[in-house]
């Protein structure tokens, strides 16, 4: 069986290889390895193949020499100065005192030709608690002393605590976790910036990438919420409004007379900002939502389709990347693990919803529509739109849904006016494209399946250009879109909703 650990040890000659004795002892296999000073001089992440009883007799002796790291303990941040008497000993009386209370040094400046001749200062890290009271304590009646810095938030840790000071920013964004998940979260980051490291990125990157979708995610929640609007006039009785969010994808609304279809719902995380941007709008009424269609399983186009007590429509390989957690299922991703990572990452951070009720779309029956072949009907109104099966090209499942007659086709993510993105939204898409190397499972099928979209597109424009009438191309991402000259160009005005 395979295991997963991580070991903490002290920065000394000779650690790695008590551990790796220690697994040769119980018949350990080693899998996978990762150690990075220049990340964090004392944690190793270590995954093994060995039995059962064999790897709790691993866990065991090494928890016996104190390098099993089973919990993440909260740290404080410590800057004083100490002004120390000259005479011999009295840096060693003094670090004393700071090896007593478990004190990580990580700075030091003393030089006594120096303005300050006799003025140590001294960076600390400590884990929280009485300890670090006792201490300061202990010093104040023994020196004079000055605080310069106190932090028990973590933010100002140093690299030599890495993953601590990692950890507590991830506490920051999910909230408290049991320290076992967070520590196989850890682990499974670390995979992911090893895997990356071998790819030539800069591993310091994807943690901060990783982190920084999850604070762009929390940041604009709440009064920090908006998002940017378009309404159009389908016919006489059929409206549609386009709600571009702040990060991911789209949601649309076709309103006809007192019934409402959402297509795709957008992060979890925005639900109750977005419920309060409907009412605005006036279609806050969820009663009127009889179902929601999600064009595929991306946390940004259906992580809030749990928080509606409605049928939703999906393919069945969409039902299957939901309950697998990995956006590769059923495709040939050639970055399947950095998929995997990215899916359960995503769906963490945006607060992923699973709805209850779930209807598949049906098999292909040899009908198609171009290229794509025709798996459903959606009705609102008189409008009918067809589903068209996409070709696991962005992922699988991911479906289209089209009506000739209306002007309506919604491309999902392989047809986006890229230039009509805002650099926010730019620059927050942007971490997904690093993090997993290609949004897209199968780059030559996403190519096939933006060909063949906007061939659609253009076929629909002849036939609607006697009566004035342009496809409205209704991308993942970005503004509702005609072609023009076979390019994408925004149509019609964009208005900025606010809270």
């Amino acid at each position: 069986m395979k295991f997963s650990f991580i070991a903490h040890m002290p920065d000394t000659p000779g650690s790695l290889y008590k551990v790796a004795e220690i697994i040769k002892k119980y018949d350990g296999n080693i899998n996978r390895i990762q150690f990075d000073r220049r990340i964090d001089p004392g944690t190793v992440f270590y995954e093994v193949t060995v039995s059962e009883e064999s790897f709790k007799q691993i866990t065991k002796d090494l928890k016996q020499i104190g390098y099993l790291q089973s919990s993440i303990k909260p740290q404080s941040f410590l800057k004083f100065s100490v002004y120390l008497p000259h005479r011999p000993g009295a840096l060693y009386e003094f670090l004393s005192l700071t090896t007593s209370a478990d004190a990580n040094i990580s700075f030091l400046d003393f030089d006594d030709k120096g303005r300050h001749p006799d003025r140590l200062t001294v960076s600390l890290n400590l884990e929280q608690g009485t300890v670090v009271d006792h201490l300061l304590n202990q010093l104040k009646s023994l020196y004079r002393m000055e605080i310069i810095e106190y932090d028990t938030t973590g933010k100002q840790l140093d690299d030599t605590v890495f993953y601590v000071r990692y950890a507590q920013a991830i506490r920051e964004l999910i909230g408290e976790y049991e320290d076992k998940f967070l520590l196989s979260f850890l682990a499974d980051t670390n995979r992911i910036a090893q895997e990356l490291m071998n790819r030539d990125c800069d591993p310091k990157q994807v943690f901060e990438s990783v982190l920084k979708t999850g604070q762009t995610l929390k940041a604009t929640t709440g009064k920090n919420f908006y998002a940017d609007v378009q309404k159009f006039r389908i016919n006489d009785h059929t409206s549609l409004f386009c709600f571009q969010v702040p990060c991911g994808g789209n949601i649309f609304l076709l309103r006809s007379g007192d019934n409402l279809l959402m297509i795709d719902t957008g992060y979890g995380i925005y639900h109750h900002d977005v419920i309060a941007m409907f009412s605005r709008y006036g279609v806050g009424d969820l009663k009127k939502i009889p179902r929601i269609v999600v064009t595929h399983a991306d946390a940004d186009h259906c992580g809030a389709a749990g928080f509606f007590a409605v049928p939703v429509l999906m393919h069945q390989s969409t039902l299957e990347i939901i309950r697998t957690n990995n956006r590769a299922y059923g495709s040939r991703s050639d970055h399947s693990s950095l998929d995997e990572f990215y899916t359960k990452m995503i769906n963490l951070f945006s607060r992923f919803n699973t709805p209850d009720e779930i209807e598949c779309f049906f098999a292909p029956n040899g009908n198609t529509r171009g290229i794509f072949p025709l798996i459903g009907r959606v009705s609102i109104g008189d409008i009918e739109l067809e589903v068209l099966d996409g070709l696991s090209g962005h992922t699988a499942g991911q479906v289209f849904l089209y009506s000739r007659t209306s002007g309506l086709l919604f491309s999902a993510d392989s047809v986006i006016n890229f230039t009509s993105l805002s650099k926010e939204r730019a620059d927050y898409s942007s971490l997904a494209a690093f993090l997993v190397t290609s949004v897209n499972v199968d780059s030559d099928m996403a190519k096939k399946e933006r060909k063949g979209l906007l061939e659609l597109a253009q076929d629909t424009d002849n036939e609607l250009i006697s009566a004035g009438k342009h496809c409205l191309i209704c991308g993942g991402h970005g503004a509702v879109s005609v072609l023009d000259g076979g390019k994408l160009v925004i149509c019609g005005d964009i208005e900025r909703y606010i809270p």
